[in-house]
């Protein structure tokens, strides 16, 4: 039975949010799941609220009564920079006043380019980019939250994702519904290099998973992640399961394409190096920490078509 102090907030209704919301339910935790809008359907035993956590008060009503929070929320590509730092003081402080234990989706952004390393959570931390090195601070912050005493903190570092419901993704809405119409499939860089994904629901099960656990308090832990195949290699896949050779696209820096507009791809350029190196990463630590097994990428890429089938078909 759960009680008011089981309560999980989820804050961020993307991918990720609704994703984990939907976890934690069939866990049978209380869930609330907060974005500006409060509205849209809700996954079954989760509430719906809103309220804006980049205010000190959204971020108060919102995380009220909570255990834990989880911090899922994402702004628009070029607002980073300087929205993300203001939204985490609120979350923080908010936590920080309810007694709640926080989780935060992280990135891979402040480790910087590795000249194609095996990212483990041990790699050191030196992003130049402004998004990175922004990222890294953020993540300084929360690290030092927790060793100060004021919150317990943890970080859940995630590749890019892939999966159901993931629409903004370079393996996302650019790539699947192309794949499955016949129609010029883009794809980012060199796609002969391995790159890592990671499955929207191991994003999901990691964050749950952390948040269950405090014992793994006050570190960064990479989420559950199968291993890296090249790009090439997972449109084989893709092209096994359509049944027919797919027309790509190679995009070999940065220009707007599928969901990705002028504005987007601005702000992404000083990123594009994670499609001209190889992005390998390492959750071998979480796995056996806690019994976590990645989703495999051919199943993935099952569970993916069908999503992006059932989309193109409701169309």
């Amino acid at each position: 039975m759960t009680t008011a102090r089981d309560l999980h907030v989820v804050l961020g209704a993307g991918p990720a949010g609704t994703a984990l919301a939907t976890e934690l339910a069939g866990r049978g935790h209380q869930v609330r799941l907060v974005d500006r809008s409060g509205g849209g359907d809700a996954p079954d035993g989760v509430q719906r609220f809103a309220a804006d956590v980049s205010t000190t008060e959204g971020a108060r009503a919102a995380l009220d009564g909570a255990a834990v929070a989880y911090h899922c929320v994402n702004v628009g590509y070029h607002l980073q920079v300087e929205v993300m730092p203001r939204i985490q003081r609120s979350v923080l402080a908010a936590a920080e006043a309810a007694g709640a234990r926080l989780v935060v989706l992280d990135t891979l952004y402040p480790y910087g380019e590795t000249h194609g390393a095996v990212m483990t959570e041990d790699t050191p931390w030196n992003a130049t980019s402004r998004k990175g090195r922004m990222r890294a601070e953020l993540d300084a912050r929360y690290l030092a939250a927790h060793d100060e005493g004021r919150l317990r903190v943890v970080l859940g570092r995630s590749a890019d994702f892939v999966g159901p419901g993931v629409l903004n993704s370079t393996l996302g809405g650019a790539v699947f519904p192309a794949a499955l119409t016949g129609e010029e499939v883009p794809l980012l860089g060199d796609i002969d290099l391995p790159h890592s994904y990671t499955y929207i629901g191991d994003v999901a099960a990691g964050l749950a998973t952390l948040g269950e656990n405090p014992d793994g308090d006050g570190r960064v832990w990479h989420l559950p992640t199968a291993p890296a195949l090249t790009i090439r290699q997972i449109m084989d896949l893709v092209a096994q399961r359509v049944d027919r050779p797919l027309n790509l696209t190679v995009i070999t820096e940065p220009r707007p394409f599928g969901p990705f507009d002028e504005v987007f791809m601005a702000e992404y350029a000083e990123m594009f190096y994670q499609h001209t190196e190889a992005q390998i990463v390492d959750s071998t630590v979480i796995e056996k920490a806690y019994g976590l097994i990645p989703n495999p990428m051919p199943a993935t890429v099952d569970a993916t078509l069908t999503w992006y089938g059932e989309l193109l078909a409701g169309r």
